[in-house]
């Protein structure tokens, strides 16, 4: 096991480690509930691929008020996009840290079918990409899978009336145009990308075999679009889905501590810590 490394005012079951992967270690932060943990979640923040960290509250606080529920995390520190560093990096690293955790999760006495993963937006896209690849490579997937916010589509698929009637009262700046999420996409694929691999785009997979899910969305939010396109195509593939969107919230509402954060967060842990009777 790697060395522990514990900072700030982190107690004793809040841990700094850091796992290998192929492009070399990972940071992840281990949050470990007191007693036995009643089930496990793998869990990647957001920031548009380029920005975030294990600092910010939705990686941080999120995992912290499920470490209060019960629920064993382990907060992925993955690489960002950047000059030098495009998909599949953190792709890989997401994955890095989902083989490590479920092992963890293990160890821990948590049972296999509790042992989730999950992300917000851009980790959304990653955690989902990384189910795809399990998928594919006949690795071990996760029993169920979280979604908040996520962005999954490169072209943002057609908003419903509803959705584009709450993002209208938005300042432009904040509603995600078609031009804003094609550069987001292009600093996360890179310059040269030609061929999109489907993992990077899972908005456009065939999602045949895909865990049962639960999608979070803000109510105005830009990227809302894709999560519901993603929502209906696991309808379609016949995966158990639960979804559901937070009243009065904008994108990104886990990174902003509040009413809404802890609405969602005990949704969040409902699902957590019952998916499998939820979808039974």
């Amino acid at each position: 096991m790697p060395t522990v490394t514990v900072t700030d005012d982190r107690t004793p079951d809040i841990t700094d480690r850091t796992v290998p992967g192929p492009h070399g270690d990972v940071d992840v932060r281990v949050y470990t509930p007191t007693g036995p943990p009643a089930a496990a979640l793998v869990w990647a923040h957001g920031g548009g691929f380029a920005a975030g960290d294990l600092d910010m509250p939705e990686s941080d606080a999120v995992a912290r008020r499920l470490q209060e529920s019960g629920i064993l995390v382990v907060a992925v520190g993955y690489r960002l996009a950047g000059p030098g560093t495009y998909y599949p990096v953190p792709s890989d690293d997401v994955l890095a840290a989902w083989r490590w955790g479920r092992d963890l999760a293990l160890s821990s006495g948590v049972a296999p079918g509790l042992v989730q993963l999950g992300g917000a937006s851009a980790g959304g896209n990653l955690v989902a990409g990384a189910v795809l690849r399990l998928l594919a490579d006949g690795g071990d997937v996760p029993a169920a899978v979280f979604l908040a916010y996520p962005t999954l589509h490169d072209v943002p698929p057609a908003e419903s009336p509803v959705a584009a009637l709450a993002v209208a009262g938005l300042p432009q700046d904040q509603r995600w145009s078609a031009a804003d999420v094609a550069a987001m996409y292009r600093g996360f694929l890179g310059p040269e990308q030609r061929d999109v691999p489907v993992p990077a785009v899972p908005g456009t997979a065939d999602l045949e075999g895909f865990p049962p899910t639960f999608v979070l969305t803000s109510e105005a939010d830009g990227l809302r679009g894709s999560a519901d396109e993603f929502t209906r195509r696991l309808v379609f593939a016949g995966t158990p889905v639960f979804s559901c969107c937070e009243a009065g919230t904008e994108h990104g509402h886990l990174n902003r501590p509040g009413p809404a954060f802890d609405a969602s967060l005990r949704r969040v842990a409902h699902w957590l810590l019952n998916s499998p009777a939820l979808v039974g």
